[in-house]
């Protein structure tokens, strides 16, 4: 052999040895749990002023390069990941290997010292020849184990049987379901992809942003939100938010559906969730044209009046106390430096006597006027937003994972596997007949298992009372459930 090839075949054994070291598994499962922890206590996926702020600059910086922000997705963790796939087959097929001739064998080897030394065992003497057990034994042990066959002593006979030999690739397939799941998650990290995208009512797009990222990906259909509604509490916070979305092909509608929150729209392997949604702020062309009805009540007369208010535009107010004026609307309104009360018309009254005073009217408050007035001297009334030309823009959230299919293949060989692990065994049962006279025959009743002793026990002595009460002329289980 030529010293290039001996030097092949040993980097050949060392790398197989390094793939089916013990302890790579311990390592690999204390990094991967220790990395697991850091990725939690460390938010994923935050702003980079939120992790300045946090961490400070140089720490800010050692996160980024070593991609602590954006952990499960990082190359370095899928490499963990597939250094695990790859010890967890090299350790199956090293230990299945060994296995092999066990679980596939044709005519498993009978080694009667095996059983003669068990401590699973039931002796009885009963008043039969031996030859005339015989055929009888052989129906009984053939309705409870697959395979059975017997082989002559020098003093009788052996009856082998055995059931459940692949049960011992429970294990393995405990083994090949992780497999599959880690496959499945690597599989959707590298050709998945997660996405947002804010489209107002009435158009469309194909274009998503990826998260944390600056890239974008354009799809490979339209998604149009023809419809957007939202309820609220009465405290104001959202009650529902729910899109009607159409999915066009070639400018044709191929797929519709209202989607809220976890319910979401499938199509082609790609899921549009419910995410989040807010109003496109009309311009002042359209709130100048529109104009704005305000509802007026008055506090003196208890009368209600409707006016329509073009924006920066002075209008009366009813009764002649004064006049209004709408000077601004922000999407987004901090109340006196606390708290954010949404989209807000912000403006001004003038009463016919007194200092002019602020005007606040949240869209999603409707007695904040109310209880504003209240707090106020100089106000003749409460005013509400009685129409708005408002629209809205429904935000989703778009991903496509590959790996799921995969993963869920996994979870149903996980379960399998543990099933036949915990709850199946290989047995092996041996019968022995010893003749002792000729009436009398003396049958030892002995077996094994890999796994629940108790079990085994139990069927043992069954086993011995069945074997006991039949003969040429007794009874014979009619299921094998009987038996076993």
């Amino acid at each position: 052999m030529k010293k290039e090839e001996r030097s092949s075949i040993r980097f050949i054994d060392m790398t197989w040895e390094f793939f089916i070291s013990l302890r790579l598994t311990v390592v690999l499962l204390f990094t991967l749990a220790a990395t697991s922890i850091i990725g939690t206590l460390i938010p994923q996926n935050e702003s980079r002023e939120a992790y300045i702020q946090a961490f400070g600059e140089f720490w800010y910086r050692v996160f980024y390069v070593l991609d602590i922000f954006d952990m499960y997705y990082s190359w370095w963790f899928q490499l963990l990941l597939l250094l695990l796939t790859a010890n967890i087959v090299a350790c199956s097929i090293d230990r299945l290997s060994s296995l092999w001739k066990t679980i596939f064998v044709k005519s498993p080897p009978f080694r009667q010292g095996m059983f003669r030394k068990e401590s699973l065992k039931e002796d009885f003497t009963i008043d039969r020849p031996a030859d005339q057990l015989r055929s009888t034994y052989e129906r009984v042990i053939g309705k409870a184990f697959r395979y059975n066959r017997t082989e002559p002593s020098e003093t009788g006979y052996f009856i082998y049987a055995e059931k459940g030999r692949l049960t011992r690739l429970g294990v393995y397939i405990v083994h090949l379901s992780v497999v599959l799941l880690l496959i499945g998650g690597i599989i959707g990290s590298l050709f998945g992809f997660e996405g947002f995208v804010n489209i107002p009512e009435g158009e469309s797009a194909r274009v998503i942003q990826i998260r944390n990222s600056n890239q974008t990906r354009a799809l490979d259909f339209e998604i149009r939100c023809d419809d957007f509604d939202v309820s609220f509490y009465r405290t104001g916070m959202p009650k529902e938010y729910r899109s009607s979305l159409v999915i066009l092909e070639a400018g044709r509608p191929v797929a519709e559906k209202d989607i809220v929150v976890n319910d979401p729209l499938r199509y082609r392997g790609v899921n549009i969730f419910q995410s989040s949604y807010g109003q496109v702020p009309p311009d002042v062309r359209t709130l100048q044209e529109a104009g704005v009805e305000l509802s007026f009540k008055s506090l003196e007369s208890g009368m209600v009046y409707t006016r329509k208010i073009q924006m920066n535009r002075p209008a009366p107010l009813p009764e002649g106390r004064g006049e209004i004026v709408l000077k601004n609307f922000q999407s987004s309104y901090v109340f006196m430096g606390q708290r954010d009360i949404g989209p807000t018309l912000v403006g001004a009254i003038t009463p016919s006597e007194g200092e002019p005073l602020e005007l606040v009217l949240p869209l999603r408050f409707p007695n904040f006027d109310r209880m504003m007035t209240r707090m106020k001297e100089g106000r003749r009334f409460v005013i509400t937003v009685h129409g708005f030309p408002q629209r809205y823009y429904t935000g989703l959230q778009v991903t496509r994972d590959p790996g799921v299919p995969v993963v869920y293949i996994g979870f149903v060989f996980m379960i399998l596997g543990c099933l036949v692990t915990f709850f199946m065994s290989h047995q092996r049962i041996c019968i022995e007949v010893v003749e002792k006279g000729k009436q009398q025959s003396r049958v030892i009743v002995s077996g094994n298992t890999n796994k629940n002793t108790i079990g085994m026990e139990k069927q043992v002595r069954r086993l011995s009372r069945i074997l006991h009460g039949v003969g040429p002329a007794g009874p014979i289980p009619s299921k094998a459930g009987e038996i076993g």
